[in-house]
């Protein structure tokens, strides 16, 4: 990747508010983690120390990158509204406040994904629960692994 960085600033933003259930899909009342995370368990990814709702964070004027994540499932049938998907995680870290943080960045394939659709400078990042973090709120996100990067527009 040509001018592939690791780490950028980013910006706490509303979402669809579907991973959490707050944002009133009656599909999935308690959210779609709470579908997702017993399938990611089962294939040993276990999600049970983060807050079960993404953090969404807009990296422009960056864009993200990926190759090989450090957690990939395939064709998890997760939701009898939807065909089967596939996930991917990586890691990074989050500061906030002068506080660190390690999360993940969950991302559904957007192969695969049909329902509510990121924009291409977003990221889902699944976080412990931070503390007085809020919309508007300046983050900087760092991947911890190889297969996530960040790139100048």
């Amino acid at each position: 990747m040509v001018d592939a960085i690791r780490e950028v600033p980013a910006r706490v933003i509303k979402g669809h508010g579907v991973a959490s259930g707050r944002g009133n899909d009656i599909r999935y009342p308690a959210g779609t983690l709470a579908l997702q995370m017993p399938f990611f368990r089962k294939q040993g990814l276990d999600l049970s120390g983060y807050y079960q709702g993404t953090l969404n964070l807009d990296i422009t004027p960056y864009r993200f990158a990926y190759g090989k994540a450090d957690f990939f499932f395939e064709g998890v049938d997760w939701s009898p509204h939807i065909s089967p998907e596939n996930f991917l995680f990586f890691g990074v870290t989050l500061l906030f406040r002068d506080q660190q943080y390690d999360g993940l960045v969950y991302l559904p394939d957007p192969a695969t994904k049909t329902d509510h659709p990121q924009p291409a400078n977003m990221l889902e990042v699944m976080m412990p629960r931070i503390i007085g973090i809020g919309y508007g709120d300046e983050v900087l996100i760092t991947s911890t692994g190889d297969g996530l990067r960040f790139c100048k527009p």
